[in-house]
């Protein structure tokens, strides 16, 4: 099972219903995992999985908690996959929650050895229970801890290599990232564990107001920038095809606005060997 080697878009609720009633001509779609755990929009999920590959991309089973995952909301992550039977599973390096409170943000963590082996032991619990590999996303951050030792394109590629996952290589991430720390965007990219990369996300951002203002912040509220779609270049001379994901949360466009944006970046795909038919494990 795997995506079609494509442009796809992610599915928000407030397109539903015209999604459901114009089928567009798109390879699949992506949508967070904890807006379908149940009710009527798990339903609605399942006739979209009728016609379209559907990749469940997660936002709480906070893979870099030290407390472990939280087996409750990992079971139902369970019962939604069978239910779905996903092309792709994912996550965020992040964590999200301490003490049985959830926190309604991906919250980074220091990179070192000790928080290697936390997200490791996390990453091998939640595939044992879903019976499968996952892909786990890189961060966008605002911050970067003193006790970090190891730096993210290696803690990445270390947490592929001990775990058998795989990454989403958010490129929208490794831009903002790379502005607010000073990093070489191009050197992340080439220093990525590339036989892991099973898929790309592109996604808007914006720039910091007040005590932000200087940074850069993933916002998911407006178009793909032109140095994401650069950058994206880059990364298919890099690394090679893969599926890639329009990700929008916040002011929404029309569904048409999306769809242009996929054939964008289907036209990027196809002129580096990307065609829809093929599927990535």
């Amino acid at each position: 099972m795997g995506a079609p080697l494509a442009a796809g878009i992610g599915l928000r609720l407030p397109h539903h219903q015209e999604f459901l009633v114009s089928r567009p001509e798109i390879a699949w779609v992506e949508v967070h995992s904890e807006n379908y755990l149940s009710g009527p929009a798990a339903a609605a999920l399942e006739r979209v999985r009728a016609d379209y590959p559907v990749s469940l991309h997660g936002v709480g089973l906070s893979l870099g908690s030290a407390e472990g995952l939280d087996a409750a909301h990992l079971a139902r992550l369970r019962a939604l996959a069978q239910r779905i039977e996903p092309a792709l599973l994912s996550e965020h390096l992040a964590w999200t929650g301490a003490g049985g409170t959830h926190l309604a943000d991906l919250l980074p963590l220091p990179l070192h050895e000790e928080s290697l082996e936390v997200v490791c032991r996390n990453v091998l619990r939640a595939q044992e229970a879903l019976g499968r590999a996952i892909l786990v996303e890189n961060p966008s951050t605002y911050l970067q801890f003193a006790e970090s030792s190891i730096p993210e394109p290696e803690f990445l590629t270390a947490l592929c290599q001990r775990t058998g996952c795989g990454m989403i290589c958010d490129i929208n991430n490794i831009f903002v990232s790379a502005h607010n720390h000073g990093w070489d965007a191009r050197a992340y990219l080439r220093a990525l564990p590339a036989a892991a990369v099973g898929e790309y996300h592109l996604a808007g951002h914006a720039p910091g107001e007040d005590e932000a203002e200087g940074l850069l912040l993933d916002t998911h509220d407006r178009p793909v920038a032109g140095d994401v779609w650069a950058l994206f270049q880059t990364a298919l001379e890099m690394i090679g095809p893969r599926p890639v994901m329009i990700e929008r949360d916040a002011r929404l466009p029309p569904l048409s606005a999306l769809l242009a944006e996929a054939a964008q970046a289907q036209s990027m795909l196809a002129a580096c060997g990307g065609g829809q038919h093929a599927l990535v494990a």
